[in-house]
């Protein structure tokens, strides 16, 4: 594999190296640490600070911030960021719930119950920004980096001026800085400090006005009681591995039953990209998709039967509906309550949707003590502005809905049930991959796509995130909020190929019953690391026709 090797370039007065963005490509491999993310200035930031001295979790905060500026409309720092961290130290996962919730007021809610969920753009939709808090929480419990080094580069991109809100953002990320500095105590304690005038000081009262004044449901007391939650992760065993997954306020369980359902089914002799792996994947995501738009939420809200839905009674059960000579024409979620493979549903679908999907972003992250971090950040925009405090705050409730007692429905202080969702994956102990995917409701699909890439046809990261991908859209609508969950659904027994797909795999499952469209783009945004247990070589890589950049120290 290709390095790319990164350019240090010194500066009179700084402290901290630069990186040349220019030196920047779209895979790479090193022992000293690898970033792989959206843009190669985010990219860099990351690298930085792992040349630095920092780690995984300084990087991946130096990377999460440059981005807010760099994949700007994929995501910004009124977003959302879940994130996945192995911690070396500890030889443990944990998940960071980086997610805002809906707002506190219950008149709020019951407008939006009222009125509808606003799915096209509006500040009523926007949830508490979290992605701050996010970053502040991963410095605090595994970073060892202060925060003015860590958001230095993303003063230096905002200094270099391009929008009309740069120097806004500029001034807001400033005076967390000074707050730092200026406060006396623990690095802990100046941590707090600098988090606390964003969610509780003046920096608060500033989006406060805003929120009244752009007819945002949120106040200060959504932004006061806001926090980061340090969950355990949802972990299932395939082929040896261990893959872990956010919990069900992500999509990221469906990745876990799907990789269940496969368990028994030999991919690797139907060969890569054949009609039976194909098949046999999509027929599983299918069966994993209706769970999720059946039982999934905020656990803090509702009582999801993950154990059901993850156990070796029910995917056996679940597994015998997978028919391999006929492609799934319905929604066919099961009954997790009483371990029965099938639950009575309709299943006419709503047909495609007008509603606005605004992509989401991604940050891996790996450094040479072995710590590993995967991250999904977004926000959603969809039309919305930025403030005075140059914060801009996305749709997210919108992926709530008010369908009476569904376990998603919009209720005050939830979390919205979101299709965010990293990876990482080990093997004896060890992190050996760290993958996160933009796109959408297609994430896990990808993921999935990638992670057999690696697992069963055995290749690395710059192969596995840029060969031909499948995906379907027989599931909801996850930006939906449409209290009828079945006009939701968007394309029963729908099945997209990559263009470079053979023309006889595509006849052969047209046969089977999918529905079958092509595209020459790529199906959602994959970055992957892979850490080679044998040589303890980082092989990052990010797919270029989705231009995803990687690097990687020496």
């Amino acid at each position: 594999m290709h390095t790319f090797t990164v350019a240090l370039l010194l500066v009179v007065g700084q402290a901290a190296p630069q990186i040349d963005p220019a030196a920047i490509g779209w895979n790479a491999s090193g022992r000293g640490g690898a970033v792989a993310a959206g843009h190669e200035n985010a990219v860099a930031a990351g690298i930085r600070v792992l040349k630095d001295g920092g780690n995984a979790a300084d990087a991946a905060a130096a990377t999460l911030f440059a981005l807010a500026v760099t994949d700007y409309g994929s995501f910004a720092i009124g977003g959302e960021v879940p994130l996945l961290i192995y911690d070396a130290t500890r030889s443990e996962v944990k998940v960071l719930s980086g997610l805002g919730r809906a707002p506190l007021d219950p008149n709020a809610v019951d407008w939006f119950y009222a009125n509808g969920i606003p799915s096209k753009g509006s500040m009523k939709a926007a949830p508490v920004p979290g992605a701050v808090d996010l970053c502040f929480t991963l410095l605090r419990l595994y970073g060892t980096k202060p925060y003015a080094e860590v958001v230095a580069p993303t003063l230096e991109l905002l200094d270099a001026g391009g929008q009309k809100w740069y120097p806004d953002l500029a001034v807001t990320l400033r005076k967390l800085v000074q707050t730092e500095r200026d406060t006396a105590g623990t690095r802990n304690e100046k941590l707090l400090a600098a988090r606390d005038r964003f969610y509780r000081g003046d920096v608060a009262d500033e989006l406060e006005a805003w929120y009244i004044e752009s007819g945002a449901f949120l106040r200060k007391r959504d932004l006061e009681a806001h926090k980061t939650l340090v969950e355990d992760p949802v972990t299932v065993s395939y082929r040896g591995y261990t893959v872990y997954k956010c919990g069900p306020w992500t999509q990221g369980p469906v990745l876990c039953q799907t990789l269940r359902l496969l368990e028994s089914f030999d991919l690797k002799t139907a060969g890569h990209l054949s009609a039976d792996h194909i098949h046999t994947s999509t027929e599983a995501l299918k069966l994993a998709f209706a769970d999720r738009d059946t039982y999934f939420g905020d656990p803090l809200f509702v009582d999801v039967p993950l154990p059901a839905l993850l156990s070796d009674e029910y995917t056996r059960m679940r597994r015998s509906l997978i028919d391999m000579q006929s492609a799934s024409q319905e929604q066919r979620p099961g009954d997790a309550w009483n371990l029965k493979p099938l639950r009575k549903m309709e299943t006419d679908a709503g047909g495609p949707s007008d509603i606005p999907i605004q992509d989401t972003t991604t940050c891996v992250v790996a450094d040479r003590w072995g710590n590993v971090v995967a991250a999904t950040p977004s926000c959603n925009l969809v039309g919305n502005k930025p403030g005075p405090s140059g914060v801009t705050q996305g749709n997210r409730v919108r992926c709530l809905n008010t369908a009476p007692g569904h376990p998603n429905r919009v209720e005050p202080g939830k979390r919205p049930r979101i299709t965010l969702t990293p990876t990482l994956v080990t093997r004896a102990g060890k992190p050996v991959l760290a993958v996160s995917v933009a796109g959408g409701d297609l994430q896990d699909q990808t993921t999935l796509n990638v992670l057999l890439n690696h697992i069963e046809f055995g290749m690395l990261p710059k192969e596995a995130v840029t060969a031909p991908r499948f995906s379907t859209d027989h599931h909801e609508n996850s930006f939906d909020p449409n209290p009828d969950r079945q006009a939701a659904l968007i394309e029963l027994g729908s099945l997209q190929l990559s263009s470079e797909i053979p023309e006889e795999v595509r006849a052969e499952l047209a046969g089977r019953g999918h529905g079958i469209t092509t595209t020459p783009k790529p199906i959602a945004h994959p970055v992957m690391v892979f850490i080679d247990p044998e040589s303890g070589t980082l092989y990052a890589a990010g797919d270029p026709a989705a231009k995803r950049h990687a690097a990687a120290i020496d």
